[in-house]
């Protein structure tokens, strides 16, 4: 997110703030003059939890749109008798929980009483105050000669699974055979970013900083080998995020290292 946006979505939520505390003051104002109208008085009351309620529904938005470019692919290690495979919630939960708590989120889920099957609900409750939510009803899952227990335990896990992917959008993949191979790619990958660590720095604070030449020079006099080892997605642990990669890819930013004309 560029400093320019971070700006005006903060601007906003000052505003909002503002004119929230100007109504409760005029509320708290009417509440101590014994002659206030009533009914004036509990629509100023309905206006103040409008205004409070926008507010937490605009910074549970922002707060979205910030996580979106930080949640990772999560590998599907579940394996369902050969048919398919899917994302364990262990892993995906172990993956999400930090992420949500750096941007002011958590995740519960209830299970209604529900006559056609087992109802799970997702809730994603953001610090300002706001929730969405989502629904699904599954029957038990009786496959694989399970118990009784375990077909309701089977059938929750998976509707944990499938509310928390419709409220994030986040993606899974398939695991490769070996996940010692998986692994070792993963702490290649960690290692190059450790050892360009200054020059991926300088890059991020350069496009901050609107400085695309200090970027540029940066991104450019590295190696090709180098480049397109780093040049990896951040739903897969890239440590460019999507906006900066979109500018990277941009004319205007090759520009700012070789000129109008290539040397």
């Amino acid at each position: 997110m560029s400093n320019a946006v971070a700006q005006r979505q903060e601007s906003a939520a000052v505003i909002q703030a503002n004119e929230a505390t100007t109504v409760l003051q005029v509320i708290q104002k009417a509440a101590s003059d014994p002659s206030c109208d009533i009914e004036k008085l509990e629509r100023l009351m309905a206006m103040h939890e409008r205004m409070q309620a926008k507010q937490a529904e605009q910074q549970y938005a922002d707060a979205m749109a910030a996580m979106q470019q930080e949640l990772p692919a999560i590998g599907e290690r579940g394996n369902a008798a050969g048919r398919y495979t899917y994302a364990l919630w262990e892993d995906i939960n172990e993956k999400l929980k930090p992420i949500l708590a750096k941007h002011g989120f958590s995740i519960s889920f209830r299970m209604p009483r529900c006559e056609k099957g087992i109802e799970v609900e997702g809730v994603l409750t953001h610090r300002a105050g706001h929730s969405e939510r989502t629904t699904i009803v599954l029957p038990a899952d009786t496959s694989g000669n399970k118990n009784a227990v375990q077909a309701v335990a089977s059938s929750v896990s998976y509707g944990k699974r499938y509310t928390a992917g419709a409220l994030l959008n986040f993606t899974t993949h398939g695991e490769d055979d070996d996940a010692f191979t998986a692994a070792a790619a993963e702490n290649d990958y960690e290692r190059l970013v450790k050892q360009y660590q200054a020059s991926v720095d300088a890059i991020k604070l350069g496009i901050i900083e609107g400085d695309l030449s200090k970027a540029a020079e940066e991104w450019f006099t590295l190696d090709r080998e180098v480049q397109a080892g780093l040049w990896k997605a951040p739903t897969k642990g890239g440590c460019f995020t999507t906006k900066e990669r979109e500018l990277m890819k941009t004319s205007e930013f090759r520009k700012a290292y070789y000129g109008e004309t290539e040397a």
